[in-house]
Order: structure tokens, then sequence, then C-alpha cells
């Protein structure tokens, strides 16, 4: 039917956001590789589309020569002349090929090819639709699983949520909509988009949309640290003396940080004013707890905190946290000490006491404390006065009191 292929070219467009060139383009490489499979491989063909029929058009190309020696390619010129009166040697000559008469070999080719050639469009599109939106967040809903991964459908494209990138406290569900940080994007592959949750700049993005004084540029995040699903610190500074960056960041009654918490599904959140002074930050990134005093140590980047002995746990944390995301933040090793830890630190034979094999500050602050507060002291306390002191198994405070006879022996 007259036009059936401009109705094809038309629809396809549409229903794929594609350009109809590249339509085009696929179904006259279809139809040019299924008259090539049918005339043989010494044919010489071409197809075109031909705008006003809305039709594609296929031809067999012939030379024109006096006299024919591959009858597959050559048309003598008293023959040419028969189909075009003007013809002379040396000319192509197309002879029209029926393409009803390819059958439904042409009809698979030209799907196959339209299929492939499509696929590679509406991937290049997506390509440069996100190339320049890395490090934006994408919206999408959760389309399928592929073993622990999770795709994302974002419309037209599908994106990669993997299982390094998820938060691990999180369940997703089929259909659940879901907000992520887009971190490549390539040319090939299925998916083409990766994303994450965990990536600390997803924290800044949220905050970002969040915080009008954050977009306008007067208050920056100058640092995140993040245990994803559990906790994170992030510091911030304002340019302007009268905003309160932390009081930004957090909105009238908490209400721009819930927004975020909400989003990261109950990830507590830390804010706390940057300080180029790493003595000064590190106490407000401490906090709640208190410090005493900061030793800094410029060259090994170590910062050496004392904090009183009621403290101690609340600025360590549970498992560590606390300090450890307090130095994820810095850029800094932090090292915390309760004030009776640092009294005993100055005393050169505690430190000595450190030195013995086994021996952990913990055990050796309680035998310090008990009268044992040096190696030779341990070489010669009574095992099982070590036991007691040190809350240990009687085997562990023999080894212990053997290793320090041992020290002192090498030392001696």
């Amino acid at each position: 039917m007259p036009g059936e292929v401009r109705k094809i070219v038309e629809l396809m467009s549409k229903e794929r956001g594609l350009p109809k060139e590249v339509i085009v383009s696929a179904l006259v490489e279809g139809m040019r590789t299924a008259a090539q499979k049918k005339l043989g491989p010494q044919a010489e063909v071409e197809a075109m589309y031909n705008e006003e029929k809305g039709e594609i058009e296929v031809f067999r190309l012939y030379e024109v020569v006096e006299e024919v020696h591959n009858p597959e390619k050559e048309i003598s010129l008293s023959e040419a002349r028969q189909k075009n009166p003007s013809a002379r040697v040396g000319d192509v000559i197309g002879e029209p090929v029926d393409v009803r008469d390819l059958g439904r070999i042409a009809a698979q080719l030209t799907k196959q090819i339209l299929t492939q050639r499509i696929r590679g469009a509406e991937r290049e599109l997506i390509y440069q639709e996100y190339k320049d939106k890395i490090g934006e967040i994408v919206s999408g809903f959760v389309h399928r699983f592929h073993k622990r991964d999770v795709i994302l459908s974002l419309g037209r494209a599908e994106a990669l949520l993997p299982e390094k990138e998820q938060i691990p406290t999180e369940r997703y569900h089929r259909g659940e909509r879901l907000k992520a940080l887009l971190i490549e994007v390539r040319r090939t592959g299925d998916p083409q988009l990766v994303v994450s949750r965990t990536h600390p700049e997803f924290l800044k993005k949220l905050f970002e949309r969040e915080v009008p004084e954050i977009r306008e540029g007067i208050v920056q995040i100058v640092a995140v640290a993040r245990e994803p699903g559990r906790r994170a610190k992030m510091a911030v500074i304002s340019k302007d003396p009268e905003v309160d960056p932390v009081g930004a960041c957090v909105g009238l009654r908490g209400s721009r940080v819930q927004v975020v918490v909400q989003e990261l599904k109950g990830e507590k959140i830390d804010i706390i004013p940057w300080d180029p002074d790493p003595a000064r930050l590190v106490y407000n990134a401490l906090a709640p707890a208190e410090c005493t005093q900061v030793i800094v140590d410029e060259e090994t980047k170590t910062l050496e905190v004392i904090v009183p002995d009621d403290q101690l746990s609340l600025a360590i944390g549970r498992e560590g946290q606390n300090v450890r995301l307090a130095s994820k933040l810095l850029g800094w090793r932090i090292d915390v000490y309760s004030e009776t830890q640092y009294a005993r630190r100055q005393d050169p034979e505690f430190l000595k006491m450190l030195e013995v094999e086994g021996l952990s500050e913990e055990v050796a602050g309680r035998l310090y404390d008990a009268g044992i507060n040096s190696v030779k002291a341990l070489a010669e306390a009574d095992p099982q006065k070590v036991a007691e002191v040190g809350r240990l198994r009687l085997a562990e405070a023999q080894e212990l009191v053997t290793r320090a006879r041992e020290k002192l022996a090498g030392e001696g």
C-alpha cells in the first residue's frame, strides 16, 4: 500500500522518541540486506526511501558495457538503451526490484536490523541525555531485581543500583519510588546508568534540594562522612555572618533535616559548624562529648583528644562509630583518651608496659592503677593477682608475666 512505510516511520518515531531518519535508515538497510541475500553476493543492490511516495525502493545496479562478461553485474549497451535510450558505456542502470518478491526473509532481516538500530539509537540518546547529569539526583521506581542488585526504571532509561551502593539497612520493593545519585553513565551495557544511595555526595545533594541557602551559595557543605543507614556527620559554613549554617540545614523545628532523614530511612545526621582549625573542628565533630584538651600533630595528621573519664564512651560512640565518623570528616587520625588514660601515658614506665606483647591498654590501665605500674613490677607479680586485677584467665595472666620477664631479659 502506498504510504505504508511512512505510517510505520511516523508511528515508531513517536512511540520511541527517535528521529524519523533513524527509523528510515534502519528500514532501508534492512530491505537492501534482504535484497542482497535474495539476489546473491555478486549483485550490486541499492535501496532508498522515496519521500513523496512514502515507500522504500530497491534497485539492482548494472554497469553498461560493450560486451557482457559478468551478467550478474553488467548489461550490454543495446539492452540498456531499450530501458534508457540515452544510456552510454560506463553508465550504471538501476533495475527496480519488487520488494514483495523478497518474502518472509526480508521481513525478518528488516525487523532484526531495525531492532538493532533502534536499540543503538536509544542507547545514544540515553547517553547524551544523562552524561552531563553525573553527580545529580535521579528518581525512579524499583522495576526488577537481578541477584542482589536493584534495577530502577527512570522512564526511557533503566538504572542499576548495585548491592555495594545500597544502604545496608534498606529493603526495596517492586514499584517503590526511590531517589539515588547518578555516579556513572555508560555508552554500552545494560543498564547504562549506575546510581548510588551510599555516596556522601548523595547526602549533600539531598540537603541542596531542601535548603535554599545551600542552592543560593550562602551556606556551603564542606565535608561529609557517612556510615550509610546508621549515622552521618556533615560540616557546614556560612558566607553570611547573619546566617547560621547549622540552623539553616536543620530548619524550623528540624523540618529540613527530617526530610533528608526520612529519605535515608532513619539515618541519623549530625550537622556541625566547620572550622579550618582541626583542633576546634574535632571539638565540634565529637559532640555531644566534651573535650578537655586536643594535641595536634601536623606532621602525621594525628589528633590526640582528651575527654573527661565519664565522657570517654560518649566520645568514642557505639562500636567506635562517633570517633570513626569524626576521623573521616576531618581526614585526620583521631586518638581519644580519658583524662586518666592520658595521665598514665605521661609515665614512661606505662608506655613500656604497652610494649609487652598481648597486653592491651585497657588491661595495662587496670594493672597500673593497682600498683603493677612497670614492666619490672609485672614480671615480679603473682599471676593470680594479675588475673584478678586484669580480669583475665589465669593462663593469660601467666603468659603476660612470662613475656614481661622476657622483655626485661632482652633489655638487660
